[in-house]
Formats: C-alpha cells, structure tokens, sequence
C-alpha cells in the first residue's frame, strides 16, 4: 500500500511554499483504508481507480470504503474523519488561505505523540473493568476504572485528538453511546499494546547488556524477559483481598494514591530522560539530575514522583516503586531486594498508607489530579 507522501497522492502534490506540509500531507499513521475513503469521497477517485493505482481488487477497495463510511456513527471516527475532510479542502485552497491557515495547531496528533500515549493509555484501557469516556463537552478524554464494589475511579487522562486517533486505528472501539460515550480497548488495540510491551522489554535488556560485563549478568537477563500483567496491576489485586475480619486489605484511599503515583510515573517517562534510573535515585545523594527542565514534556509528574519517593526513603520507595510503577509482583519484589517471604505484603500496606499521607499533605484532598 502507498505512502502518504508518494507521487501518487494529489494531496502530496500541491504546489507552493514548503510549510504547506503539514496541511497538505496526511498523517503517516492513518490506515490504509481511511487513506482510501478520503481518496474517494474528497478527490472523486472511482473504486475501481484506487484498485488500479493500489494494485487490489475493486471489491476490497469498497468493503474498506463501506466499512469507514459505516464507522462514522463512532462520534471520535466521525470528528476525527470530519477533520481530516477539512485538511484536504485546506490543502487544495489558494495559496493565500492555506498561508494564513499555518498558524492553526493541528487538529490531528503526530506520530511522535501517538508512540508516546500508546503505551500509557492502551496499557490503561486493558485492565479489568476499564473504558474511555469523553463528551461533546469534554475537552479531553478520561480513562477510568469501574471496581466490583461500585466504585469508580478516574485513572487516566487523554487528549481529544489522541483518542480520535486511537479510534481511526480500531484501537478502541465504541461501547455506549449517550451523552456521555464509552470505549473499550480493541483485540486489535490489546495486540498493539503487547508488540509495545516486548519492544518496550528487549529495549531495557539491551539497555542493562551495555552497564553489565559479566556473562553471568548476561544470562540472567537473557533468561528472564520482563513480564507484564495485562489485566490489572499487583495492587489492584491486593485492592479486592480481604482480611479474617472482612475488611479490604488496602483501603480505597491507599489503592488511589498507589495508581496517582503510577500515572505520574508514566507520564514521567514521556520526557527526554526515557531511560532514567528510579532505582538509583533512592540511594544517590545528589539527586538534582532527576529534576527535569522546567516545561519539558511529563516535566511536573517527574518532580511529583521524585517527590512520593524522596519522602518514603529507601526501603518503602523501593517497594513502592516496584509494586506500583514497574508492576512487578510482591513475591516477585521480595526476591530482588531480599526480603523474607511474605513481608512484602506488608510492607507495602505500610508504603502506601505513608504515600496517601504524603498525598494529602502536600496537595490536599483534590490533587494532584492525575494526568
């Protein structure tokens, strides 16, 4: 299938000044069939042409026509297509209009901030009794979590362009309409999340191979590859056990302060400093290294996280870490740190109970909202 940026594409075309691109070029990241749909419903192109020029069927090219023709009852399919329609309209206007449009901010998100939020949402959006609500209204999309209990929290915050996207690459796919609309994570979205993952995995092994030398450091982590729990996160868990009494093993507020710091944590991991060591911020002395620059991209949830983690200390910063941020579980984190069996449990329930206390502390009941 052609690029978007191929000699075949009239939009790629345009004659002009070069800072027509990012007007007159669709996104790299648009399927291929919505690239057709534009194709035929913006440039007039028959089916039976973009076969021709694409080297498939008549009958393929229209079920992909159909099928985005039929996805636009989905209300981000339809603002986000919608947007696109008025890209291209741009894009074949007179040089003056499209001059004056290039101080419009994007509608549609790039690449770089797609790679960026996949990650983070998608692995949201994948956990047990999760979905994304957003509203006519709503400047943003919020990913929150419905609990057996009845409660429901808030997890997860998310631009209005990226969940179009999300929705435009069958990520995610509409589960209830109304004045609030729901979604939920894909098959095709869950796949996506999981190729992420083990890139994401073999890129931090390669990482830790280049600071070990010894072969032995090698074969342990060639034989032990990150593992990721799709479904839900160890404190979750944690969050639903019972003690003799009946009473939750984690109080609702702890399991809140334990997600505000991994959304935080995520978020951090957006900056420039992707690969930066928490481990190594526990014990190091001079921790100015870890502050990030003022306005740099998840610049506030670094601080906030180096924050939660310089008030713990070492000991309950280094299970919360574990635990919460890199979802490892309990058994798991006893393990590394060489703890007695089964006094992770606790020690956790200890961590969290100072992590809320830190919470409220510092910014009250209300915040910091997470996102």
């Amino acid at each position: 299938m052609r690029a978007s940026g191929d000699g075949n594409d009239k939009r790629a075309d345009t004659p002009g000044d070069s800072n027509l691109g990012p007007i007159t070029i669709l996104p790299d990241w648009l399927p291929d069939a919505v690239r057709l749909y534009l194709d035929h419903t913006e440039d007039g192109l028959s089916l039976r042409a973009l076969a021709r020029r694409d080297g498939l069927h008549a009958s393929t090219v229209m079920r992909h026509v159909r099928r985005c023709e039929m996805r636009r009852d989905d209300p981000l399919v339809d603002e986000a297509l919608a947007c696109l329609e008025h890209s291209t309209k741009s894009g074949k206007a007179d040089h003056m209009q499209i001059q004056s449009q290039t101080t419009r901010k994007p509608s549609l998100p790039n690449d770089q901030l797609i790679h960026q939020e996949a990650l983070r949402v998608l692995r949201r959006l994948s956990e047990t009794g999760a979905f994304l609500a957003i509203a006519p209204d709503m400047e943003k999309a919020a990913v929150m979590r419905s609990f057996p209990d009845g409660r429901v929290m808030r997890m997860a915050v998310v631009d209005r362009s990226i969940a179009q996207a999300f929705a435009l690459k069958d990520w995610i796919a509409c589960k209830k309409t109304g004045r609030v609309t729901s979604y939920e994570i894909t098959t095709t979205g869950r796949a996506e999340l999981r190729m992420r993952l083990e890139t994401r995995g073999l890129q931090e092994a390669s990482a830790k191979f280049s600071d070990q030398s010894t072969a032995l450091d090698r074969a342990v982590m060639g034989a032990k590859r990150p593992r990721y729990n799709l479904a839900e996160s160890p404190v979750a868990v944690l969050g639903r056990r019972r003690d003799k009494d009946g009473k939750p093993y984690l109080e609702p507020d702890w399991v809140r302060a334990a997600e505000r710091l991994r959304e935080d944590f995520e978020l951090s991991q957006m900056g420039p400093r992707v690969a930066q060591n928490w481990d190594r911020f526990l014990t190091c002395e001079d921790r100015s290294h870890f502050q990030s620059e003022s306005g740099a991209i998840g610049g506030d949830a670094r601080a906030r996280v180096a924050a939660a983690l310089l008030d713990l200390g070492p000991g309950l910063g280094d299970v919360v870490l574990r635990v919460c941020c890199y979802l490892e579980g309990v058994e798991l984190t006893e393990q590394r740190l060489g703890w007695a069996a089964r006094s992770g449990k606790v020690v956790l329930r200890i961590a969290l109970q100072r992590l809320w206390r830190h919470y409220q502390e510092t910014y009250g009941r209300s915040g910091p909202l997470i996102g």
